[in-house]
């Protein structure tokens, strides 16, 4: 029969909230319950009656407990196929209970990890008893309903209540399937502990939170995002996140990285590239710097700051259409300024531990790469040219170099008392770049008389720093490393242009 009506049920749980419901509606129901250790405890100072597995068994929980489950009148009460006259007439001559829900969760081994535990205490929260009865009593969903995550508890509750202790066999299934996906999560996490090296040249993904997108990247594409948003953000106004914001959140989150505990800076992104970004004594004076960067891209733009916003900065933010806004924090004035628009997103971003590796897929496979950790710093720079660039352009220098990091390549970055002043961004070659960036700047009616320029690659011929030059730009910094890098450095020292090499290429494709 497709449904079920349960007499018995296994409970062994390392989160006891939310439980009593159920203990008390088996009680109330008359489902015998089996339980072990500290579960037992919980279900016994209730007032409800409960078997001890041990009483099953007839053998102690033994090894601090690493052993209380694992036994062939437990498994064997779980994986017995109920339509098969063999199997049940093996549990009347072993005296096997037939238990037909198990209720079990896993230690959280994932949690133990990020605590910063001692690998002792990791290894003893890798689950042995849990997950077998998961993987059993999910393959005999047939006969038996697993519960594998105390998230499901309101769920079962109401299942068993509903239905009198029935369950129909499309239920067992879908939790079945639900412990299926506890279980291979909780796998993929304890192999990405042991292989965090990447000894092991395999790729384990796995994510149990997930959302459906209205659609992805266009209308007719499908769309989906797995992780939790709602740890990284608080979202406090808005309409839902469309997949090209969460691609724009995800730039401009990567981009701020870099200016996290500095300067009020303030950051316009479109298209997983900035079209403004400015530091400054202040964040309103940040913002209206950043804006003039490119007034006309920022447009449906994402805009982040590094500072609370303040009335001041979201009143000049209220003048421009945009998607998404996102701050640590946000003072009650300026929230009730930026709520005048009813689909503008509202995010306060939370800290969070960041993913390590970059994942994309790739022909008919998968790419991975460590995220671009390093920062150029003032004491990665090695001035090659004869004239050395001064504090201020150091300054500016290594400004540019941090948003030239985050800009698509090829890349140039334009740059002058810490504000963008144009990008050239994705272009084929290096020249295009530099000449977009300085025909855009110069739309803007930027003055390049003393600006910076940033590469994320080095100029394999002197053509780009010639055309700074002659563009008013007086330092330049780029990773070096062409075999024709003295045809640049002759021509920076000929027209006293100061020029830096970091020895770190930043591609981003």
């Amino acid at each position: 029969m497709s449904t079920k009506k349960a007499t018995s049920a296994l409970i062994s749980v390392f989160h006891k909230d939310g439980l009593e419901p159920i203990v008390r509606k088996f009680q109330e129901l008359g489902i015998t319950i089996y339980s072990t250790g500290g579960t037992e405890k919980f279900i016994h100072e209730l007032g409800v009656e409960v078997v001890p597995v041990e009483d099953v068994t007839s053998y102690p929980s033994i090894l601090g407990g690493r052993v209380k489950t694992l036994h062939p009148k437990v498994f064997g009460g779980i994986l017995n196929r109920q339509d098969n006259d063999s199997d049940i007439a093996q549990l009347e001559e072993f005296n096997i209970p037939q238990l037909d829900i198990v209720i079990v969760d896993l230690y959280p081994f994932e949690k133990t990890v990020a605590s910063g535990a001692s690998e002792q205490d990791i290894i003893e929260k890798i689950d042995i008893g849990g997950i077998s009865l998961i993987r059993a009593a999910a393959k005999n969903y047939k006969d038996v309903l697993c519960v594998s995550s105390m998230e499901d508890y309101s769920e079962v509750l109401e299942l068993i209540s509903t239905g009198n202790g029935s369950t129909t066999l499309e239920d067992r299934k879908r939790f079945a399937a639900k412990s299926f996906n506890v279980s291979s999560h909780y796998d993929t996490a304890i192999f990405n502990y042991f292989n965090k090296n990447h000894d092991i040249a395999a790729l384990k993904v796995s994510e149990t939170k997930g959302k459906v997108l209205r659609y992805g990247e266009n209308p007719h594409q499908k769309g989906f995002f797995f992780g939790d948003f709602e740890a990284m953000f608080n979202k406090l106004h808005g309409k839902e996140l469309s997949y090209n914001n969460l691609l724009d959140v995800d730039a401009a989150v990567n981009l701020m990285e870099e200016f996290k505990n500095e300067a009020p800076t303030f950051a316009i992104l479109k298209h997983n590239n900035a079209c403004g970004l400015a530091q400054r004594n202040n964040l309103h004076q940040a913002y209206v710097d950043a804006l003039a960067g490119d007034p006309v891209s920022a447009f449906g733009g994402v805009l982040i700051s590094n500072k609370e916003i303040d009335k001041a900065t979201a009143e000049e933010i209220h003048k421009l259409f945009c998607e998404v806004v996102i701050a640590p924090s946000y003072n009650a004035e300026a929230l009730e300024i930026l709520k005048g628009k009813k689909n503008r997103i509202i995010l306060i971003q939370n800290e969070v531990v960041m993913p390590e590796m970059i994942v994309r897929t790739c022909l008919n496979g998968t790419l991975l790469q460590e995220k671009d950790h390093k920062t150029d710093t003032p004491e990665d720079l090695t001035t090659v040219t004869t004239l050395a660039p001064s504090a201020d352009e150091i300054e500016d220098l290594i400004f540019a170099s941090k948003l030239c990091k985050h800009t698509k390549s090829n890349t140039i970055v334009l740059a002058k008392n810490k504000q963008l002043c144009a990008s050239g961004t994705g272009q084929t070659s290096r020249v295009d770049a530099l000449n977009q960036a300085i025909h855009k700047a110069k739309s803007f009616n930027f003055d390049l008389e003393g600006a910076v320029m940033a590469s994320d690659a080095f100029f394999p011929f002197p053509d780009c720093v010639e055309i700074a030059n002659k563009n008013g730009i007086s330092s330049v910094i780029q990773p070096g490393g062409s075999i024709k890098d003295q045809l640049s450095i002759d021509y920076c020292n000929e027209n006293k242009v100061s020029m830096v090499m970091t020895g770190t290429r930043h591609f981003k494709h």
